[in-house]
């Protein structure tokens, strides 16, 4: 760890095993890393290798077989599931490679929907919407349904939905794996400037090695394990 500063996602000797019938599969064998503020990493490996496995340990979303994950200072293992889901929602950002907007709720709703979530008032919550998603370029489309705006335009909805908390750690799972080239770039680049903007950590997982080569550290998760690439 940086001794000037403490990361604000952390890992270690993470294992994940899962049981099928009499079939166990170790998916991860003692995962260790640490993201500080302003840092980015990426995280590659082939298919089925555990990159969303490892998202969602990291996110909080599953528990591991055994090891510990750390946000922002609090070890989620000792978390009950409800105080989890706060510190979810207090500290991490989630984009994944399909929107999960909401269909029958505009952009600015889709947004605005974190801060309600978090007991924010309606009209706080939807002014900071309409500054995050100016911010991303979608002022003019705040009463636009998602059926209503382009593949990139949703990307960019749930990319200011994930970071309308202002979280300590953005977490996204192939966020352009659905998008065009010119696209993915533009929401790519869109992502990295809010995060250094914001000096938060971004953790992403890629199987885009352009996109992936752009940030602080890229890892590689090969049997189980996680490696410097």
């Amino acid at each position: 760890m940086n001794n000037n500063q403490e990361s604000l996602l952390a890992c270690h000797d993470l294992t994940m095993s899962f049981q099928e019938g009499i079939l166990h599969v170790d998916v991860l064998k003692g995962i260790n890393v640490e993201i500080n503020a302003g840092e980015s990493v990426a995280i590659i490996g082939s298919s089925g290798s555990g990159k969303s496995t490892l998202m969602h340990l990291l996110g909080g979303l599953d528990l591991p077989s055994s090891g510990e994950v750390i946000v922002d200072g609090e070890k989620m293992n000792n978390l009950s599931e409800s105080e989890r889901g706060k510190l979810r929602n207090r500290s991490l950002g989630f984009v994944y490679q399909f929107h999960h907007l909401l269909p029958e709720f505009t952009a600015e709703e889709n947004v605005a929907m974190p801060l309600l979530i978090a007991g924010e008032s309606v009209k706080k919550a939807k002014s900071a919407a309409r500054e995050i998603l100016d911010k991303v370029g979608l002022a003019e489309r705040i009463a636009h349904k998602p059926s209503e705006l382009s593949g990139g335009e949703r990307q960019r909805t749930a990319i200011a939905r994930a970071l309308i908390t202002n979280p300590k750690c953005l977490l996204a799972d192939e966020p352009t794996g659905n998008l065009d080239r010119d696209t993915a770039d533009q929401v790519f680049e869109l992502m990295m400037e809010l995060q250094r903007s914001m000096n938060s950590a971004l953790l992403i997982v890629t199987h885009d090695i352009e996109l992936a080569n752009r940030m602080d550290k890229v890892f590689k998760l090969e049997n189980g394990l996680l490696v410097l690439n």
